[in-house]
């Protein structure tokens, strides 16, 4: 799964909310001729871009060539269950990505376009966001 080797603070605050945010950069394909591209505001977590990635190669048999545009490089913290209140920040957890509409989550290239659009279709259902597929 994808994890950071190294960061400069190991915890950080948790943000603003994505609601209504619109992605002003890598909206656009610049690697492959076909793109997964998010129509939703979510936080997605290493081990769904994992799911995902799978999946893509999986249908098409390793054939072809996949960019992962994205990185989970934000920490979430999380308490262990049944600890009262006070006594700090929870250890981290898991790492995200916060995706805003219109980022460009995977790219393909190399395949057919059928092939491509139902690796695409079915990677898009392992995420926890509404997605598009795009070609250039």
């Amino acid at each position: 799964m994808l994890i950071p080797k190294k960061v400069k603070h190991r915890k950080w605050q948790k943000g603003r909310s994505l609601k209504r945010k619109i992605e002003t950069r890598g909206t656009e394909l610049n690697f492959g001729s076909f793109g997964l591209q998010s129509m939703g505001n979510s936080w997605i977590n290493s081990r769904q871009i994992e799911a995902a990635r799978k999946t893509i190669t999986h249908f098409t048999k390793r054939g072809g060539k996949i960019w992962i545009r994205i990185f989970p490089d934000k920490p979430i913290t999380k308490r262990p269950p049944e600890v009262t209140m006070g006594g700090g920040k929870g250890s981290v957890d898991h790492y995200v990505f916060p995706v805003k509409i219109g980022r460009i989550l995977f790219e393909m290239d190399g395949i057919s376009k059928e092939i491509a659009c139902e690796a695409l279709r079915r990677a898009g259902h392992k995420l926890p966001i509404k997605t598009r597929i795009v070609s250039k």
